[in-house]
């Protein structure tokens, strides 16, 4: 089956780095606009995320985007810090596309960004955080340790730049940012879904609950059996229920 067709746009954040972008038509409702946020050396174009995307569109419009540093967008990544500037940038697209109704969807770093926007600077219809970190700086996984070690040290940036096109900023948060689990404190009253997977390679369950906890509601939390992490491991049937939670709580609101 054919993917849904996307029409790429160059988007430009508050800070003055160009996105690059594209708009999925709804193929559901007229008046909700669905905003993907990628993990980590992730890209929009990449078949994993075209499949998510593809599968919301059928629920309403899709804005998906590469975060700065990632792919053919302009910058360097500050992994997870200044991307809150590319979502705003994404929301502010599908509202001006004409979606009254915005949300937005995130995965791995993705969703950290997207509670840390809610959180912030608000102005989204709910959120859903996917296989997302409570917390920075956690090692406690080998697959995390391998990330370390690309952001942290000159040839990890190398390879990052040369296998997945990701360019990675040099140096240490000053400050640093607000952690996600103190971010999701301050979504309410947006509603807040929390997707993990108990074969999370990445991310342990108790950063799933560690958000959860702190989050007022209203709020959700799906223990995922069997799930992995972020846009390769998401089914098309789990990306469904997520895009039909979100169609509920924006209708509500």
């Amino acid at each position: 089956m054919p993917f849904a067709t996307s029409f790429p746009v160059m988007l430009r954040t508050a800070d003055g780095v160009r996105i690059d972008a594209a708009h999925t038509p709804s193929r559901g409702r007229s008046d909700l606009g669905i905003v993907v946020a990628h993990g980590f050396t992730g890209s929009w174009r990449e078949p994993t995320a075209r499949r998510i995307v593809h599968v919301l569109s059928g629920f309403g419009g899709v804005v998906a985007f590469d975060f700065r540093g990632h792919g053919r967008s302009a910058g360097e990544s500050t992994v997870g810090d200044l991307e809150v500037h590319d979502i705003e940038a994404a929301v502010r697209h599908a509202r001006v596309v004409g979606y009254s109704s915005v949300a937005v969807v995130g995965f791995s770093m993705g969703a950290a960004v997207a509670l840390r926007h809610a959180g912030l600077h608000r102005g989204v219809d709910a959120v859903a955080a996917v296989s997302g970190p409570a917390r920075w700086y956690y090692r406690g996984t080998r697959p995390m340790r391998q990330v370390h070690w690309a952001i942290e040290r000159p040839f990890g940036r190398l390879a990052a730049r040369v296998v997945k096109r990701t360019r990675i900023a040099v140096g240490q948060w000053d400050p640093i940012p607000l952690p996600p689990h103190e971010a999701a404190a301050l979504i309410s009253p947006t509603p807040l879904l929390v997707v993990h997977g108990d074969a999370d390679t990445f991310f342990p369950l108790e950063h799933a609950h560690q958000i959860f906890d702190v989050a007022r509601e209203p709020k959700e939390l799906w223990i995922e059996r069997g799930f992995g992490h972020a846009e390769s491991a998401a089914t098309p049937e789990l990306v469904r229920r997520i895009a039909k939670w979100i169609t509920t709580n924006t209708a509500q609101r």
